[in-house]
């Protein structure tokens, strides 16, 4: 009994979570987070219960659960974008709530924070105002008599802005591909200049200790060449200094000295 009555306070819970996630809410509306995480507390409790229910329906409130919490999170996030793909992300209750309801609540949520993320991107892009487009978006979506219509058209245009984030990304990535081939080639070509500059100094390094080889082979000739000049020149010297004093001797003996 405790059990049923258990399962019963979180349905009716559920049911008024639900009811406030599609509603227009105020951004300091405070009630459906605290809703949503005194449901997760229930049904933890409901879990561990020894009449809890069967698995299927404890997986299907765990799973619309999880949707409100996801959204909620989804809600913080800074721009349109984040917002709808997180959106997209999440997975809306398979079944009704209530008896009163044909298609489970969760699922109009769903498609209602799509149109209305997706009239905020389309807005950004536009410039127009997003009150006016999330109405109208809304107004729209609940006039509409097929659900299938609504959730391919909200999908369709989800695809575009994520197709067009891709494209966005790809185009990047190739920038950046074609900057790091740029790089790499200037990077080649500077090391095949270096490496250029290398054997040229390498070559000049080896010509000028082959210059200063053969220069200083060159000075030595020079040098003992100087030697051999310098000798040449005192012998000739000395036989002059000697046929001078000769001629000298011979010149007084020949031709004495007059009285």
């Amino acid at each position: 009994m405790a059990a049923t009555r258990l399962e019963l306070n979180l349905l009716r819970l559920l049911s008024r979570c639900e009811a406030l996630a599609a509603e227009r809410r105020e951004p300091d509306e405070w009630r459906l987070e605290k809703y949503v995480g005194a449901l997760e507390e229930m049904l933890l409790v409901l879990k561990k219960h020894s009449s809890k229910p069967a698995p299927e329906l404890l997986n299907e409130y765990s799973r619309k659960v999880d949707f409100l919490k996801g959204m909620l999170e989804a809600e913080k996030l800074s721009s349109s974008a984040e917002k709808a793909l997180a959106n997209q992300f999440l997975a809306p209750g398979r079944t009704p709530t209530t008896t009163k309801e044909r298609t489970p609540a969760t699922k109009m949520v769903h498609l209602q924070t799509k149109a209305r993320y997706t009239g905020k991107m389309r807005s950004e892009l536009l410039g127009t105002d997003p009150l006016s487009v999330n109405e109208s978006e809304e107004l729209n979506l609940r006039k509409r008599k097929g659900l299938a219509s609504e959730e391919k058209q909200s999908a369709t245009d989800l695809d575009a802005v994520l197709q067009h984030h891709r494209s966005m990304q790809e185009k990047l990535a190739e920038e950046m591909l074609s900057l790091a081939r740029s790089l790499k080639n200037n990077t080649l070509a500077a090391q095949n200049v270096i490496k250029q500059d290398n054997q040229t100094l390498s070559h000049s390094l080896r010509m000028a200790d082959h210059n200063f080889e053969k220069l200083k082979d060159e000075s030595e000739r020079l040098e003992q060449h100087a030697k051999k000049s310098v000798n040449w020149l005192l012998w000739i010297m000395l036989i002059v200094v000697c046929f001078i004093f000769i001629s000298m001797i011979l010149f007084i003996r020949i031709f004495p000295k007059l009285r």
